[in-house]
């Protein structure tokens, strides 16, 4: 499996927008900042959880 293989691309873009749908349905507005931010944390979180398991089943 490489590198590509393993990113959460659809669910960091699957938080960017319901972040930012949230936003604008709450508020009137979206900030992009803010869901991009959120997306890319929701992502990296999900990469490093699976890398962990990745590591621990190979064991």
């Amino acid at each position: 499996m490489s590198f590509s293989d393993s990113l959460p691309i659809s669910e960091s873009v699957g938080v960017f927008l319901g972040v930012s749908g949230i936003d604008w349905l709450a508020d009137g507005y979206a900030e992009p900042m803010r869901a991009a931010l959120a997306g890319v944390a929701a992502g990296a979180v999900l990469y490093a959880v699976r890398s962990w398991l990745k590591r621990r089943r190979s064991n």
